[in-house]
């Protein structure tokens, strides 16, 4: 049997009489890059937040590099897991470098390996060194979201989970991250799971693409796979996405040339 680096088996979850996540089941191989998509309620970032104890499901098993994740204290799964989200949530009292080395701090790190960590991170984001004094309010909104990638790196996980995490910024700024970051993610061997809902980011970041809808997985493989294979009508609509998009944007900018 294939090693695994997540997985989930008949998770379910309820909000009262709301299933957000029905009996899914879906297994992780360590290296992979996997996006999850669907429309908003479809249980995308219930499903992510799974994996680190954000959320306990009601029913169903986690498994974490072979380990059952309902037997770790949450604390500790969470320090073994990068994760990044949208908002960032950087603590603006702290510099750069100490929103860094939060983590590598709270597991006993020396202060020469901490300093040593924060500035290879920052080498591997692309930030400058002395970007590691200055307090989050100084960067621009792509500085500050690499920091956040800094931060979730910072304990050397080999799991990183990322919530939209590119969504807030300007096409031309989220465009370089999700690059940066596909290079980090390889460079790095993580097994990455980004929720997203740009079709065109999970198409030319993810190796494999999740789709759910009401609370269950209705399509998973590569894009190329699904592309040629699925039939559902609501896949097929996300899938066909990027293509609407590419084709209006030639026919308006071979118009306007």
């Amino acid at each position: 049997m294939a090693p695994t680096a997540i997985e989930l088996s008949s998770i379910e979850k309820r909000y009262g009489a709301h299933a957000a996540l029905a009996g899914v089941s879906l297994a992780i191989a360590p290296g992979e890059f996997v996006a999850l998509v669907g429309p908003s309620g479809s249980g995308k970032t219930t499903l992510l937040k799974t994996i680190n104890g954000l959320v306990t499901p009601g029913a169903g098993t986690v498994r974490v590099m072979g380990e059952d994740a309902g037997a770790v204290p949450v604390h500790l799964l969470r320090r073994r897991i990068g994760y990044v989200f949208q908002e960032i949530g950087l603590f603006p009292h702290l510099t750069v470098a100490e929103n860094i080395a939060i983590t590598p701090k709270l597991l006993g790190w020396t202060q020469e390996r901490i300093a040593a960590r924060v500035s290879n991170l920052l080498r591997l984001v692309d930030l400058p060194a002395e970007m590691g004094a200055r307090l989050p309010a100084a960067l621009s909104g792509g500085q500050r979201q690499r920091v956040g990638v800094a931060r979730a790196l910072a304990a050397e996980p080999k799991i990183m989970l990322m919530d939209e995490p590119f969504g807030a910024l300007d096409p031309v700024t989220r465009d370089q991250l999700g690059t940066d970051y596909r290079a980090l993610h390889d460079q790095l061997s993580l097994t990455t799971v980004m929720v997203t809902h740009d079709m065109s980011e999970a198409v030319l970041l993810a190796d494999r693409i999740v789709v759910l809808k009401a609370g269950v997985i209705v399509a998973d493989g590569g894009p190329t796979e699904l592309s040629r294979q699925s039939q559902d009508p609501d896949v097929r609509a996300l899938l066909d996405a990027p293509k609407r998009q590419a084709q209006r944007l030639a026919e308006r900018l071979g118009g306007a040339a």
